[in-house]
């Protein structure tokens, strides 16, 4: 049965992918987004589109709407540490107001982009949604008070939320893909290599714990991560807030997707080895024995080469078009 959706940040690179993977399924999606870091060509044809703010959801939505999806939030790491206010503003006053509009409303199902990030350095591996949280940025702590705010929502207000938390996301789908403004991941790094973009990768370190020495990082194709979310939907279950972990249950490291790009592109990327990040663990890989068994989700996009291959095309479109 097709429904009504709301997809905040639905212009940035997961949220438009989310918003495509809806409408292929005959939803009606309205995309929410102030273009602060979104494209307004990325949000899907077919969507119907807002420029503005989450604070002022309640100007937009009405019980029409059978759910909201969550993606309006700054992510960048490093930026949080230099620029903590400007986290806590958005990523939780943001999403306290789209909670106020929520419940005034009547829209009573929510899934939530969140990350990984709030479990901070790993006790194991790989991380299950019981171990513990200890964010080391403002970006994981705010992701992670805002999971707070929600499981108060769903115990007192009868709010069916699902938490998606989840490491590297990539790939590209339906002409959405990775462009951020500066770029911090790795793989489309890799690929501003292989166009000529950049003269070379850095690797943050070769004398990690690891085979290759380099960190090993949990890669998720950006598609597999939209089947999630509408999954989510059918679990969110009145007055429940149900956390997952998504990843594909291994990692690759560093050096692997180097490699694997060279490979993808027939391009030479080259690599110059750097000092170590601090708080680079060594490895970070999610389980997603939960997300199987509660929401039925299988990636099935796990291959390095698939995902790179993805990626690196749309690369070479939107370069094609500067």
């Amino acid at each position: 049965m097709s429904g009504k959706y709301l997809v905040t940040g639905g212009a940035g690179y997961v949220g438009s992918v989310v918003a495509q993977h809806l409408l292929d399924a005959g939803h009606e999606v309205v995309v929410l987004d102030n273009l602060t870091t979104g494209f307004r060509e990325g949000v899907p044809a077919g969507a119907s589109f807002i420029e503005g703010d989450i604070r002022d959801a309640a100007k937009w939505l009405d019980p029409s709407y059978d759910a909201v999806l969550h993606f309006a939030a700054f992510s960048q790491v490093g930026e949080s540490v230099a620029k903590p206010e400007k986290y806590w503003d958005n990523n939780v006053g943001g999403t306290m107001a789209l909670l106020a509009a929520m419940r005034e409303t009547g829209v009573r199902r929510l899934v939530f982009s969140s990350t990984a990030a709030t479990y901070g350095e790993p006790v194991s591996t790989p991380i299950t949604e019981s171990d513990p949280t200890a964010p080391t940025s403002p970006y994981g702590a705010t992701k992670l008070a805002v999971d707070h705010m929600i499981g108060g929502e769903a115990a007192a207000h009868g709010l069916g939320a699902v938490s998606l938390r989840y490491f590297n996301v990539a790939g590209a789908y339906g002409g959405c893909g990775e462009r951020h403004d500066p770029e911090s991941h790795l793989i489309p790094i890799v690929l501003q290599v292989a166009l000529g973009r950049r003269e070379a990768v850095s690797i943050f370190g070769d004398d990690y714990p690891t085979p290759d020495g380099t960190c090993i990082r949990d890669y998720i194709h950006v598609a597999d991560l939209a089947e999630a979310h509408l999954l989510a939907l059918d679990a969110a279950a009145p007055g429940e807030h149900l956390i997952c972990n998504l990843g594909n249950g291994n990692g690759f490291s560093v050096r692997e997707v180097i490699e694997t790009a060279r490979r993808v592109t027939g391009h030479p990327v080259p690599e110059v080895v750097a000092p170590r990040r601090g708080g680079d663990p060594a490895v970070l890989v999610a389980s997603a024995a939960t997300a199987r068994e509660r929401l039925g989700w299988n990636p099935s996009r796990a291959d390095l080469a698939g995902i790179v291959a993805d990626a690196w095309e749309f690369a070479q479109n939107i370069a094609g078009e500067r």
